[in-house]
């Protein structure tokens, strides 16, 4: 068996993200405008007329990131690249609001989606933090339309989808708003603006807590229109990609990790247990003894429903691992990176 890496150390963990941008870079970017999304696995370009608002704006802020990182202007180019078409393509001036999809530069589909709007404040937030200085009024510009539109102060949290003329469905998602907490979290890092630290301490709150004690303490993922728990929505569909059926153990992850952000800027007395409990949880339910890693997806009654391993689901629970681990020193948590890693560097990394 071959060597596994020293997964902790620094070094390797940079060495890492460069080897994963070199796949992407400069291939990805198209020259008139935007990213290539889609690529086979020996890097040719799959499909060159497809654009998803998610797949933009992500590739803005892994750009916009790897420049703080690396230093280098090249990326920084890249991610100003990646701007200029949302701005130009996926935003439309009369409403604000941003295309989902894209063929060709025509719309495909114009559906307003709260976890779209999430990436776009996300990236417009970490290209200013990188040095982008023009992303700052679109950082705001993007709050006041979330403000205007998603947000519903009743609940306290984001609607979710809304169609051409502002018509929300009854649709409610915890998806939506686990995001727009990531993305008011680097929004408040980019300004230090109290209000996007507060914003995201409300709607982590609304969601792990409150939401939560409908689902015995667990981020269930689909709700109606006043934030009941729809148990069956879905559950005829339980792969689907963006709100598949049952309990996620990535989302209690990711939601462990974005808890433990949270309590470095704003410490609460909640934070950490229930990062914890979250975190703690989706490991004993979901990690395959057999094969290794960490199953899509748990029933109410604790069975697995979806037993696919899915590359986010071990990246995201490995960094919630990585801060459990740093902040509490509990050495089932550095394991818990360690086997999270070896699974991940096994079976995903080519």
């Amino acid at each position: 068996m071959s060597t596994l890496p020293v997964f902790w150390s620094a070094d390797f963990l940079r060495a890492h993200i460069a080897q994963t941008m070199d796949f992407y870079h400069p291939r990805c970017i198209d020259p008139n405008g935007g990213f290539f999304h889609y690529f086979m696995d020996d890097g040719s370009i799959h499909d060159h007329s497809s654009r998803h608002l998610v797949s933009s704006t992500r590739f803005v802020y892994n750009y916009a990131m790897a420049a703080r990182e690396f230093g280098r202007d090249d990326y920084l180019d890249a991610a100003r690249h990646g701007l200029a078409y949302l701005r130009d393509v996926h935003r439309d001036p009369a409403s604000g609001a941003y295309a989902w999809t894209i063929r060709d530069r025509q719309l495909l589909d114009a559906t307003r989606h709260a976890y779209g709007m999430a990436f776009v404040l996300l990236a417009y937030a970490v290209a200013l933090k990188a040095g982008i200085d023009e992303a700052a009024p679109w950082l705001e510009e993007t709050w006041q339309l979330l403000e205007a539109r998603f947000w519903d102060a009743e609940y306290g949290l984001y609607r979710d989808e809304a169609d051409t003329s502002w018509v929300f469905s009854a649709y409610r998602g915890q998806n939506a708003n686990m995001h727009l907490t990531e993305a008011l979290l680097a929004a408040f890092e980019a300004t230090a603006e109290r209000r996007y630290l507060e914003r995201a301490l409300a709607v982590a709150d609304a969601m792990t807590l409150r939401q939560a004690a409908q689902a015995g303490g667990l981020v269930w993922e689909h709700y109606d229109a006043n934030w009941t728990i729809d148990w069956d929505y879905h559950r005829d569909d339980p792969k689907h990609l963006f709100r598949p059926w049952g309990f996620q153990p990535g989302h209690q992850t990711e939601w462990a990790k974005l808890l433990l952000i949270l309590d470095r800027h704003a410490p609460r007395d909640w934070l950490l247990p229930t990062a914890t409990r979250l975190f703690e949880t989706a490991v004993e339910r979901a990690w395959d003894d057999v094969h290794g890693g960490l199953c899509y997806g748990f029933a109410p009654d604790g069975a697995i429903c979806d037993s696919d391993k899915y590359f986010w689901v071990q990246a995201e629970s490995l960094a919630a691992a990585a801060l459990l681990g740093e902040r509490t020193g509990d050495l089932r948590h550095i394991d818990d990176y360690d086997k999270l890693w070896a699974y991940a560097w096994r079976h995903f990394v080519d």
